[in-house]
């Protein structure tokens, strides 16, 4: 076939691949005023035009392919280049300088430019290849995931890596809505770039939101049965079931066809390039992951946009016959990288893993919460200068710290530059200054978003368009929406944004849907979300959406399975049970201060034994009834409620329970009846909804039984009244409460904790505890003191108003559930067979009740007696 005919009057570029790299090549040609001279061919493999991989898991959350689209609608036309997709190049003739694509064609070129990126790295395992196994990489491969979830004896997936990839491959199934569990082979989450501290931080992270993690796990094979997985098996571990199996475990360079056409590798694979970005063949260059810039590739898509903007200024240079500039080369990238992987920020600076050269030494600074899930790390060397740095659950003080390491000049004080703290005097944070590096991938400043401002752009959308920050990887979009409100006059400081779809904070949020009564998410985000992003980003995030949940639930918005929000809750509150490690749900009825008759026990006796439930008392004085199905769970609850009980709310981020000792009733030692105030309290708060769950307790003397000074709220008797504490937690990090209050009478009491419950509920953020709440306030314990107890704010009447209304408003969600049809319909484990139970779910007995079959018990089953 004759070859693509052009006018020889111009440079004839052929540019093999449209991912992202190879369209910000095109882009960085139209800037620069070269795409006149060029005749510019583009050959993709795909069908679809350039789009952002990076932000794959949001066509799971609502946005579409169009929306992720990086071409602009008639960009190719209006720029005179050719576009041909879906026709790969598969021969590239040096001696000729043309190329031969898939479909016969062939393309003469003066400049070619390789763009062909990588291919994900299946691990050679066992059963690796067969259907329902999946690689992460294109949104055809994201369709093929989405079709197979989309079958009903689909519940659980697994994604094979535990890095950047693979971490959003489990966002993708998560929102897909499957039970998801993460398998990394290294002993921590995204090993490459993060340190121990850091990865067990973001793993702390990543298992609050419903994501199981196993680290330290080789997987050996992949078992199937009837076209599906059904495990996977490791080497020294527990089988884990699985229906879809996700490989992210890395990538690699596609380099085939630079191989076959005689041009140089890396030692790991990928064209060998030097600082210019030029093959062994002069005439060919390599951008992206494809390119092994002297022996080393990149994967990630900043130093992959800085390769595409040195050749386009070498061959724009070339087609105008300019003099060449010094950005014509592309400068060894540091590895440094803001993200959001699962709503947690996460940010690196330089290589933490590193050896200091010889006769030089690292110091690590180290700042960490564990309490709000942060771990910032910073290492400097002698003279102060910083070299590295992690960032996980926060990371603010990553644009500071960037320019610093890449200025390499000494820090008087480099611990200061970890969470800064805020001069009261200055009403805020620090200033914001202009060098201060925001998108890495564009390689755009502040002081280049703040000269956008001031020449007329007024949002997030704006400055997108006028700068690129923010188009690649995303990640600095929260930093380029504090710019916003920087230059609107908020102090650098303020807190941050709740997601990239409001520009509010949780606490403000709240203020907004109470005053205007706003019922639903969709009339939220469109009234009050960042312009567009109701349209370009469809219905929130995984961060918004539980949140907006919780504040209608708050504010008494209706039963949470109903309209829109039944679509936004979390995976327990969905079924209003917890969901166990096996695809059952746990069930556990209130019983208010620990006190139960003997006919309510033996109910609940009665309901595990004709359900062939497990049941186990509580340290928070409760009985948890483990290993009901699905479609069980209304029957479960019918009989539940009939005998008086109603919903625990263990699975909502509200209150659990109110733990008691016996009081003065049957104690000696006791001076009050702490069971009827436990009692008391209890069915006030009942049900409500709150940024993060809430435990209390109430101990009838100071001998503490119900250790009351572990909990977010804590009450205890003295012989002059009710001490009150807050602010204290157990579990994995416990803090001693605060003493907010003293020798209370009854009245007073209830009329504090209304006050300091709806004054946390309104202004902590999200998935924050008391205990972290109160030290984030300035003055802790004594500033909630001055609001709760000496009404500094004028607060006192609103917050007792709120609560009332809150007790006034409870209705309990099991019963309420069971008395409607519409919304028991959700409870079924098959839509097509409704009333067919999950045969996957098998149990066998130990100590006289049932725990789930290992998979070596599976092949025979005990069945439990009763109603299935």
């Amino acid at each position: 076939m004759a070859p693509h005919t052009s006018s020889h009057d111009r440079l004839r570029l052929v540019v093999v691949g449209n991912g992202m790299v190879g369209q910000h090549l095109l882009a960085a040609l139209v800037d620069a005023g070269a795409a006149p001279d060029l005749d510019i061919t583009v050959l993709g493999e795909e069908h679809r035009p350039a789009y952002d991989r990076v932000a794959l898991s949001s066509l799971f959350d609502g946005r579409t392919a169009e929306d992720l689209s990086l071409v602009q609608p008639g960009f190719f036309e209006e720029h005179g280049i050719t576009c041909r997709l879906g026709d790969p190049v598969t021969t590239i003739d040096r001696e000729s300088r043309k190329v031969h694509t898939a479909s016969g064609l062939v393309f003469a070129y003066d400049e070619l430019v390789l763009a062909t990126g990588s291919a994900p790295f299946v691990p050679p395992i066992e059963g690796g290849d067969a259907p329902g196994c999946h690689v992460y990489r294109t949104i055809d491969d994201l369709r093929g995931i989405e079709a197979d979830a989309a079958d009903p004896a689909v519940r659980t997936g697994v994604v094979v890596g535990g890095g950047l990839l693979g971490l959003e491959a489990a966002n993708a199934l998560r929102n897909l809505g499957l039970d998801t569990h993460v398998v990394e082979f290294a002993p921590r989450l995204m090993p490459v770039q993060l340190d121990e501290a850091g990865g067990a931080a973001l793993r702390r992270h990543v298992e609050d939101l419903g994501v199981h993690v196993h680290t330290g796990r080789a997987t050996t094979a992949i078992e199937s049965a009837d076209g599906r997985p059904v495990r996977l098996t490791f080497d020294g571990h527990e089988p884990l079931e699985a229906q879809i199996v996700v490989f992210s475990a890395g990538i690699r360079p596609r380099d085939a066809i630079a191989r076959e056409a005689g041009l140089e590798v890396g030692p790991r694979g990928g064209v060998l390039v030097d600082g210019s970005l030029r093959s062994s063949d002069p005439t060919v260059s390599a951008i992206g992951e494809c390119a092994a810039v002297e022996g080393r590739c990149h994967g990630l898509v900043a130093p992959g946009y800085r390769m595409a903007r040195a050749v386009a200024a070498r061959i724009a240079a070339r087609a105008t016959n300019a003099v060449a500039g010094p950005d014509q080369r592309f400068e060894e990238a540091d590895p440094s990288t803001k993200l959001k992987l699962l709503g947690v920020d996460v940010a690196t600076i330089g290589d933490i893993h590193a050896e200091p050269a010889e006769g030089e030494r690292r110091h690590a600074l180290v700042w960490e919460d564990p309490l709000r899930g942060v771990y910032q790390r910073v290492d400097v060397d002698d003279h102060g200068r910083v070299v590295a740095a992690v960032l996980v659950g926060d990371a603010q003080p990553w644009g500071e710290l960037l320019a610093r390491f890449r200025r390499a000049e000494p820090v008087e004080d480099p611990g200061a530059l970890l969470r800064p703290p805020a001069d009261p005097a200055s009403g805020g944070g620090a200033t914001i200054e202009r060098s201060t590096p925001v998108c890495s991938c564009e390689n755009v400043s502040a002081g280049a978003l703040l000269d956008a401002i001031s020449e007329g752009c007024g949002s997030v959308a704006d400055l997108k368009g006028a700068t690129r920050a923010g188009t690649g990887c995303g990640g600095c979009v929260p930093i380029i929406e504090q710019v916003v409100r920087f230059s609107e006059g908020a102090p650098a400081g303020a807190a941050p944004p709740l997601c990239a779809h409001f520009a509010h904070t949780r606490a403000e949020l709240f203020e907004i849907v109470r005053v205007t009564g706003l019922a639903t998410f969709t009339e939220i985000i469109e009234a009050h979300g960042v312009p567009g992003a109701a349209e370009r980003q469809g219905a929130g995030c995984e961060v918004c959406k539980p949140t907006v949940a919780s504040i209608l639930s708050s504010l008494g918005g209706g039963h949470i399975l109903d309209g829109e929000q039944g679509a936004l809750q979390d995976t327990n509150d969905h079924f209003l049970a917890n969901l166990q490690k096996d695809g059952t749900y746990s069930v556990v009825p209130r019983i208010p201060g620990g006190e139960i008759t003997a006919e309510k026990l033996i109910v609940i006796g009665e309901v595990a034994r004709d359900f062939g439930l497990y049941t186990k008392i509580t340290g928070g004085q409760r009985i948890d009834l483990f290993g009901a199905r699905v479609e069980q769970l209304p029957l479960i609850w019918t009989r539940l409620v009939d005998a008086g009980f109603e919903s625990g709310h263990a699975y909502g981020k509200s209150l659990r329970t109110v733990k008691s000792c016996v009081g003065e009733t049957w104690c000696r030692y006791g001076v009050a009846d702490s069971t009827s105030m436990a009692i008391l309290l209890e069915e006030r708060y009942r049900g409500l909804r709150s940024p993060h769950k809430l435990k209390l307790a109430v101990s009838g003397c100071a001998r503490e039984c119900a250790e009351a000074q572990s909990k977010d709220v804590g009450v205890i008797a003295t012989e002059k009244g009710w001490n009150l504490w807050v602010g204290g937690n157990g579990g994995m990090r416990p803090r001693h409460a605060e003493l907010l209050a003293e020798d209370l009478d009854d009245e007073t009491l209830v009329r504090y904790i209304d006050r300091f419950l709806m004054y946390y509920v309104r202004s902590a953020d999200r998935l924050r505890r008391t205990a972290s709440w109160i030290d984030g306030l300035d003055g802790g314990i004594d500033a909630v003191r001055r609001v709760v107890v000496d009404d500094a704010l004028g607060l006192a009447d609103q917050l007792e108003e709120m609560m009332a209304s809150h007790v006034a408003s409870y209705r309990c969600e099991w019963r309420e559930t069971i008395e409607d049809p519409d919304r028991l319909a959700r409870f079924v484990t098959y839509v097509n067979a409704p009333d067919t139970p999950d045969p996957r779910v098998q149990f066998v007995q130990e100590r006289g009740q049932i725990r789930p079959a290992r998979a070596d018990e599976r092949e025979q089953p005990v069945t439990i007696g009763g109603v299935r």
